[in-house]
């Protein structure tokens, strides 16, 4: 799979490669160890009456203009303004691009956020901030709210806890990640986008020469092994349940089904792209993409993030809505349409299903883009506000929240923070924003900060 690199360098690689098997057929346990260790406490605020079972992340990587998406300036000028006109939404008076009509005929069911802030310019740090709820410190490296979901709302099934497609932002483990929670809360990447021809989840079949009777075998030793070591406290049966539950995934014909999106009919497939008359694997992949993510919290996954690349353009704006086949950019662009349709195609998915009250839809990014469109056209970073959308899992729909000011410049109303909306999620999710996790050195930790606030406003 090709890499590429934001402004800042950073390469998007996959900096975890979990669950590949070593010539002993047990290396997958490392993604497993610790599953139920730590296991977490009864939620300290038993008044939660929540509805999100699962949650999607739509992570829109390297910082998306809110100018050009869920946020426009019609009415100023035209470097403020930019390339692309808005349009009326199903909410009076409320305009979004014109490249998202979707979205704009379904925004009854979402609500907006026009006011997030925050003091971070920087990629990592801006996307620590957002994707823990902690300003980034040295003093301790947090976890993300996938982690924290993952460990306190753990998958009983044979698929992840957190599943990130096709892979997390390549920043540092440290930053981003599991932060001072077991291994097994870290995120399982694919690996592969299953927007493409390409696609395959590596690490779900086995190496050469290592087949299921030979992995069983292997397995039947080490707990063998193990049950004779434990024979003094007369354990029963299988004494490395993390073993066997590595071993479930790898043989179980359910996991390969779940990430195999052959299994859809052609016409869901199309819902999901951009333009339904060309090849499936033609289109913006972040619709695939959210597909996947719906058959992933289909089948009880707590945590799915979807990493769609390409959000850093410090160039030509007018390339954020190419969408001409046969363009050699448009795999990487068309990213306000193929956002539109994806998201668009997401919640109906969902509604139909009967699954949106229960999963709960986010839309996030770094930050938003300078207000001012720069001298090639393009936009630079910008935290001081920016845009965030939900749906689903409780959320209020048909409204927005907050706003900014004439040139979407800074907060004009009801200020919102990264750490405001981990706690928000948190409580959808029916994770007291005070409940408290433990450090190895036996530190108690808040999963959002004390001053956190949930957006009372999203509340149904």
């Amino acid at each position: 799979m090709k890499t590429s690199k934001r402004c800042d360098g950073v390469t998007r690689r996959n900096f975890v490669r979990i669950g590949g098997l070593t010539a002993l057929g047990l290396g997958m346990c490392d993604f497993f160890q610790l599953q139920r260790a730590m296991a977490a406490s009864p939620l300290s605020n038993s008044k939660i009456n929540a509805k999100a079972k699962s949650c999607i992340l739509i992570w829109l990587d390297g910082g998306a203009s809110h100018l050009d998406t869920f946020d426009p300036k019609p009415k100023a000028p035209s470097e403020v303004r930019g390339p692309f006109d808005s349009i009326n939404t199903k909410l009076t008076g409320i305009r979004i691009s014109e490249h998202m009509p979707e979205t704009a005929k379904m925004l009854d069911k979402m609500a907006l956020i026009r006011s997030v802030t925050s003091p971070f310019g920087v990629h990592n740090f801006a996307a620590q901030y957002l994707m823990t709820g902690y300003k980034p410190t040295p003093a301790l490296e947090y976890p993300s709210i996938a982690s924290v979901v993952a460990h306190l709302r753990t998958q009983t099934g044979v698929l992840p806890s957190n599943i990130a497609i096709p892979n997390l932002i390549s920043r540092d483990a440290a930053t981003i990640g599991n932060g001072f929670l077991p291994n097994s809360t870290k995120h399982f990447s694919l690996g592969s986008d299953p927007g493409k021809l390409s696609y395959e989840v590596r690490d779900l079949d086995f190496y050469q020469g290592l087949d299921i009777a030979r992995l069983d075998r292997r397995r039947k030793i080490v707990n063998a092994m193990n049950a004779f070591g434990n024979l003094k406290s007369k354990a029963n049966g299988p004494s490395d349940p993390d073993l066997e539950r590595a071993y479930n995934l790898i043989a179980s014909k359910e996991a390969k089904t779940a990430f195999n999106l052959e299994e859809e009919p052609k016409k869901v497939r199309e819902r999901y792209t951009i333009d339904p008359r060309a090849n499936l694997h033609d289109s913006n992949n972040i619709g695939q993409q959210c597909l996947l993510a719906r058959r992933m919290v289909e089948r009880g996954v707590p945590f799915v993030t979807v990493n769609n690349t390409g959000w850093d353009n410090h160039l030509d704006l007018k390339t954020y809505a190419n969408r001409h086949p046969g363009d050699p950019r448009s795999a990487s662009h068309a990213l306000i349409p193929g956002l539109d349709k994806a998201l668009s195609a997401l919640i109906g998915d969902l509604s139909d299903r009967g699954m949106l009250d229960e999963t709960l839809v986010l839309v996030m990014t770094d930050f938003g883009r300078t207000p001012k469109i720069n001298s090639t056209g393009g936009r630079d970073h910008w935290p001081n506000c920016f845009s965030v959308a939900m749906a689903g899992g409780g959320v209020k729909g048909g409204q927005v929240i907050g706003a900014s000011d004439a040139l979407g410049e800074f907060v004009e109303d009801r200020p919102i923070t990264p750490a405001d909306l981990s706690s928000t999620i948190y409580t959808f999710l029916g994770i007291d924003p005070g409940h408290e996790l433990i450090t190895p050195d036996g530190r108690p930790i808040r999963v959002a900060p004390q001053d956190s606030k949930v957006i009372k406003e999203l509340l149904a």
